[in-house]
């Protein structure tokens, strides 16, 4: 099975380094596989390495792992043969497993996988989901961002970004149920407060988020309604 996660991490390191040339992809596998982010977003959840099968695809030569509210390399999506997996944690130095989620992959399509929930230290259980990451056509003056709901215990929700220089505010598509996305908005390119709102509440904000012109990105919102403190927007880019 050819997966090439450390290999994609060196060449998507390089390519940082080099001048944004229009149409550069840094978050890509090479054209014609398939493609896979992995998020901790189980809350209470303690580090855990992430496995398409039972091929380690995540902090491979590592014995620490991927930690609540992170993407796993980086964010970087991992180059998989197309084909039918089995995704799922293991907590990092131990053989328990979980958040199972059997998926179909395609030949040039994206996809996150979600560990998700609340984390159970006496069963080692958590909740999980897989999404497609349906990218927009390239847009050489605009940017693109989706929201995904990863708060197990919430109402659906609604995304808003409102442009800190015109003060204009968006709404990232409809609200969102748990293990939910919406698809991608067009945004112009800037800086934007968040607001992730459950009925007539701000449940989460996140302030000067930046959007440059030409990126897809992903809003994901986890944690727990009633504890403050786990509750964030994460940003992770996917183009």
């Amino acid at each position: 099975m050819r997966i090439h996660g450390s290999s994609l991490l060196l060449l998507a390191t390089a390519l940082a380094g080099c001048d944004k040339n229009a149409g550069q992809d840094i978050t890509a596998p090479p054209p014609g596989g398939a493609a896979v982010k992995f998020f901790n977003f189980a809350v209470s959840a303690p580090q855990v390495n992430f496995f398409a099968n039972d091929q380690k695809v995540t902090g491979v030569g590592l014995t620490t792992g991927t930690a609540y509210g992170s993407a796993g390399n980086g964010g970087l999506y991992n180059d998989l043969v197309p084909g039918q997996y089995t995704f799922r944690a293991q907590l990092a130095g131990a053989t328990d497993l979980l958040g199972n989620a059997p998926t179909t992959v395609g030949a040039g399509k994206r996809f996150s996988y979600y560990l998700s929930g609340l984390y159970n230290a006496t069963a080692k259980t958590a909740e999980s989901f897989v999404l497609e990451d349906a990218l927009p056509d390239w847009d050489y003056s605009n940017t693109y961002v989706r929201f995904v709901n990863a708060i197990y215990n919430a109402q659906p929700l609604t995304l808003f970004a409102k442009n800190t220089i015109t003060g204009t505010e968006v709404q990232i598509g409809a609200a969102t149920a748990y293990k939910g996305g919406t698809a991608f908005v067009v945004l112009p390119p800037g800086a934007y407060d968040l607001r992730a709102v459950q009925g007539t509440t701000n449940l989460i904000t996140r302030t000067g988020v930046s959007f440059a012109v030409q990126r897809v990105y992903t809003i994901g919102a986890r944690g727990d309604v009633n504890t403050t403190s786990t509750r964030a927007l994460d940003n992770t880019a996917n183009r």
